[in-house]
C-alpha cells in the first residue's frame, strides 16, 4: 500500500511565498508521474504542475512564471514552491502520484489535501 503525506500548507498574503510537499511511502517498485492539484471551492479540481520520473515538467497557463515544481527521487517526495501568491490560488492543493508496487502492479494514488489561504 502507498499513502501519500502533504505539508507546507497555510495562510499568507498576497505576494507571499509558499512551499508544498508530498512525501510518499509505502511499497515502491517505481514512482513515475507525480502531479499537484488543486480545489477552490465551488469549482472543479483542476491540475495545476507535473513532474515525471525524468522531471519533465508542465504547468497551468495560470501559475507558470510563479510556481515550480520538483521531486527527490531518492527520497520519494514532490515538492512545489509558490511565488507571488494571489488570492485566485487559495484552494486545497493534492499531491497525485502513480507507479509500481511491483514491476507489473500499478498504483495511482492521492494525497489527503493542504489548505493554501491566499488573503490580507
Amino acid at each position: 500500500q502507498v499513502q501519500l503525506v502533504e505539508s507546507g500548507g497555510g495562510l499568507v498574503q498576497p505576494g507571499g511565498s509558499l512551499t508544498l510537499s508530498c512525501a510518499v511511502f509505502g511499497n515502491i517498485f517505481s514512482l513515475n508521474g507525480m502531479r499537484w492539484y488543486r480545489q477552490a471551492p465551488g469549482k472543479e479540481r483542476e491540475l495545476v504542475a507535473s513532474s515525471d520520473r525524468r522531471g519533465t515538467t508542465d504547468y497551468a497557463d495560470s501559475v507558470k512564471g510563479r510556481f515550480s515544481i520538483s521531486r527527490d527521487n531518492n527520497n520519494n517526495t514532490l515538492y512545489l514552491q509558490m511565488n507571488s501568491l494571489r488570492p485566485e490560488d487559495t484552494a486545497v492543493y493534492y499531491c497525485n502520484a502513480v507507479g509500481f508496487h511491483t514491476k507489473y502492479d500499478i498504483f495511482d494514488v492521492w494525497g489527503q489535501g493542504t489548505q493554501v489561504t491566499v488573503s490580507s
